[in-house]
């Protein structure tokens, strides 16, 4: 199968709704500058519009990295944060399998292509058979993970070999680039984090994912003592009904105010860890996701944001120590809190946490955390029953948040049954 190919056609809201509500993206010119004497019709900047309400589009802005709304006004598009206004010039792509609701609902970590005048199609014949890593990959990331990645760019036009050679095996600003052209160009949310989708998409065109595993996709905040836990895992089938896991269209169903950024690179490490506690029925992942969902704010908060310094000197969490409280915060999805939990939680993973806290709020090791505290309390039991209120009591030693709990909860059971 080809890849995408794109064109510049007429200025059409047409042509622009069409494509949008079939999931592609069209990236349009926009004039800000006054004189500024940009390209054609006054050019000087590209959006990429993803998605639509009545008479509110949504685009992508490269400039500030932000989702932005624009409002039909006379035949244009205008708005954002320099008042833009629409030139007529813009890009649309064809060719390639787009399914509907591919296009990123928000989220504000998905810039548009870096180059949009000149995007480039992508043909199966030069990277069939190419390796490429199942582990996901972003930006700060080193090793032979990404110089396969890097490779695999060049041989698409997406990179220049002479940019690839100013850092090979490093996923610096250029490799960001070009993997977000690569995305645009493939019908993929252009985040620059080369998760499960992206790899779908270089699979599409012949790829070989699965020569070498990624090294760096998350990149730790504390050391690791011991042994460090997983490392990057292939990331689930996106399909609803995946066994032991969920698709990425559920998570952000179930969250809707967490980005597409952020629900590719958490959900193979979030399903990973459901499969690892058996947290693999309907009802128990509905149970999970609404707690974690509360808890986390939609996986938004990794780490307490408070200092931690209230629960110093608190014995009943294992604080013994001068510092305990900063240091033993909540951290992760389920936020564990104290000594204790984390010397607990550490043990039965394999990870020295008491010594290296922060590596509880990394996503590798943070949504592990998570489901040893559900599987310590035999918390499915509760899920299975459809006792959410005593689950919610089990966790939270009352009921806190219950109705907010609640609401998570039957989005979930909606989604998932």
């Amino acid at each position: 199968m080809g890849g995408l190919s794109a064109s510049k056609p007429g200025w059409s809201l047409d042509t622009i709704n069409k494509q949008i509500d079939a999931g592609r993206p069209v990236v349009i010119g926009v004039d800000y500058k006054a004189g500024s004497n940009g390209g054609a019709n006054g050019t000087d900047h590209w959006v990429a519009v993803t998605r639509r309400e009545g008479n509110t589009y949504f685009a992508n802005d490269p400039a500030t990295g932000k989702e932005i709304s624009l409002k039909l006004q006379g035949g244009k598009l205008v708005g954002g944060p320099s008042n833009y206004k629409s030139t007529g010039e813009l890009v649309t792509f064809s060719g390639g399998n787009p399914k509907p609701g591919t296009a990123p609902a928000g989220g504000g970590n998905t810039p548009a292509p870096t180059n949009p005048t000149t995007p480039s199609a992508s043909g199966n014949a030069s990277i069939k058979g190419l390796d490429l890593p199942t582990g996901d990959l972003e930006k700060g990331a080193k090793g032979a993970a990404v110089k396969q990645l890097q490779t695999a760019l060049v041989k698409l036009g997406h990179m220049t070999q002479a940019e690839m050679n100013t850092g090979p095996g490093v996923f610096g600003p250029k490799t960001e680039a070009a993997l977000k052209e690569f995305q645009a160009a493939n019908g993929v949310p252009n985040t620059g984090y080369y998760g499960p989708l992206t790899r779908a998409a270089f699979k599409k065109l012949g790829a070989d994912v699965g020569g070498t595993s990624g090294t760096g996709g998350t990149g730790g905040t504390g050391g690791t003592g011991g042994s460090s836990g997983p490392g990057p895992v292939t990331g689930p089938s996106n399909e609803p009904g995946t066994k032991g896991g969920v698709s990425l269209a559920q998570l952000r169903k179930i969250m809707p105010n967490l980005s597409q950024a952020k629900a590719e690179q958490y959900l193979p490490h979030l399903n990973k860890a459901m499969a690892e506690a058996g947290i693999n029925t309907p009802k128990r992942q509905a149970a999970f996701l609404a707690q974690l969902a509360h808890e986390s704010g939609e996986f938004r908060y990794m780490e307490e944001i408070a200092s931690g310094a209230a629960y110093e000197g608190r014995k009943d969490l294992g604080n013994t120590q001068p510092g305990d409280g900063v240091r033993f915060k909540g951290r992760g999805p389920i936020q564990i809190t104290g000594r204790s939990n984390y010397r607990a939680a550490g043990k039965a993973l394999g990870i020295d946490l008491e010594n290296n806290p922060k590596r509880a709020s990394d996503p590798d090791v943070g949504f592990r955390t998570a489901a040893w505290y559900w599987n310590s309390r035999n918390l499915n039991k509760y899920a299975d029953s459809g006792d959410f209120k005593e689950l919610t009591r089990r966790i939270n030693g009352g009921y806190n948040g219950l109705a907010d709990r609640q609401k998570y909860y039957q989005r979930a059971l909606d989604v998932l049954t």
